[in-house]
């Protein structure tokens, strides 16, 4: 990569075609404040270097394009900011651009840029990056998603409502074997997607191999006996070397899916995997919430897809809504409609909503996104349906149609049965 069908030389001499929004918080002076992030992320620092030229600090110096005030605050949210004597500690929204020929076309560096020694500065007691932009010659060499939503749909042939799957559990700890056996059940009760756990990679009581063998011989047989082929992401990640060959006897194997653990391999691993890759590449966020959990401290989910997007994944977790974890309702929305929004031209990963999902989020989550383009994951909302899994898929495929057609699920369930008994089942005890 590297070498391009035209000439850059017009991007290069353009002065701020990248910005980034970010929430800070501070006692300083908010101008001041924002020209130390800009010169920090360029090329100022504290005091003045003899090479630092007035005419170098035009050329490539990160300027401060909007400075939004948002509230005082009582306290400082984070230890080790130097806080101004007898000043308030104010919140407010900024937005940096830099010039292009800073970064070019080196994903690596633009996260660096927009992202690195930023949220450890002294001056700040809060700084969290929220979004951010990239002028659309940049998809010239990362050309994103191979798959995403629409190639995603074609290979597992499911258009008119979102693609149901689960997640092989116990995490760890089952064999080959049984894995094999758990994801044949989980098949003959009517799932389009399955994945491996994370924590599930080439440990010794279930080699990544053994694993793959099994299962696919339990999907080819299923799908030459119905013409169903479901797709199951198999957790690949590891080292670079490792990963490579993995992929390359998954293709062997005539699997469908890979998974890979983001935050665990890094963006350069993923982007090389993504250029390589024959299967759609399934993106695990695991580690996420060391990123994001803090208010004032991370990367938003909207900047954090745009960066695994451009790396070339084609699904995005996301979480689902009344989850088990942390996340509220409201951020996991904006996350699903970031996945689905337009970013310099490359396609949308598909948004994958997982953790404590069952028919009764449905209608809720449709109403919210306006869309069926998403991956539905669940577990206990699937195999601990009442009259058994096959109910379990069923229930939730019914809550969906309920939700394309304007009905409350407790209308719809009146004339689907495993519906109504997800409902009675499910419902009291997740109140």
């Amino acid at each position: 990569m590297g070498n391009f069908s035209r000439d850059y030389s017009e991007i290069f001499s353009m002065s701020y075609p990248i910005t980034a929004k970010y929430l800070i918080e501070t006692s300083y002076d908010l101008q001041q404040a924002a020209e130390i992030m800009a010169g920090e992320q360029s090329c100022g620092t504290f005091l003045r270097t003899p090479g630092e030229t007035d005419a170098l600090r035009e050329k490539h110096g990160a300027q401060v394009d909007l400075i939004e005030p948002i509230e005082e605050v009582s306290d400082e949210a984070l230890p080790g900011a130097r806080i101004m004597p007898g000043r308030p500690i104010k919140r407010a929204f900024v937005t940096l651009s830099w010039p292009f020929t800073n970064i070019g076309f080196n994903l690596p560096n633009l996260v660096s840029t927009i992202a690195g020694n930023l949220f450890e500065l002294a001056p700040f007691s809060g700084l969290k990056l929220l979004d951010f932009d990239l002028p659309e010659d940049f998809n010239q060499k990362y050309t994103g998603p191979k798959f995403g939503i629409e190639g995603t749909r074609r290979w597992i042939n499911v258009w008119d409502r979102p693609i149901i799957g689960t997640i092989i559990k116990p995490s760890v700890g089952l064999s080959p074997q049984q894995t094999a056996t758990q994801s044949k059940q989980l098949i003959e009760a009517g799932l389009d997607f399955i994945k491996d756990d994370e924590l599930q990679g080439d440990a010794p009581h279930c080699p990544f191999d053994a694993r793959v063998r099994e299962v696919m011989q339990v999907i080819d047989m299923f799908a030459q006996k119905t013409g169903k082929n479901v797709m199951y992401a198999f957790n690949l990640s590891g080292d670079l070397d490792d990963m490579m060959s993995r992929h390359d006897f998954l293709v062997k194997m005539g699997a469908t899916c890979l998974m890979v653990n983001l935050n665990s391999v890094g963006i350069s691993a993923v982007h090389h995997l993504a250029r390589h890759t024959q299967l759609p590449i399934h993106g695990h966020r695991n580690g996420w919430g060391m990123l994001s959990r803090s208010p004032v401290l991370g990367i938003e989910f909207p900047a954090y897809q745009k960066i695994w997007r451009v790396a070339g994944v084609d699904h995005m977790h996301t979480n689902g809504i009344r989850n088990k974890f942390c996340e509220s309702d409201a951020s996991v929305i904006s996350s699903i409609k970031s996945c689905l929004n337009p970013f310099i031209g490359l396609k949308s990963p598909l948004p994958v909503l997982s953790s404590g999902q069952w028919a009764g989020q449905t209608v809720d989550t449709y109403q919210a996104v306006e869309s069926t383009d998403l991956m539905y994951l669940c577990g206990g909302g699937i195999v601990s349906h009442p009259s058994g899994m096959q109910a379990g898929v069923k229930s939730v495929i019914q809550a969906w149609e309920a939700a394309m057609q304007n009905q409350s699920l407790e209308a719809y369930a009146e004339h689907n049965r495993e519906l109504k008994e997800a409902l009675d089942f499910f419902g009291p005890k997740l109140k």
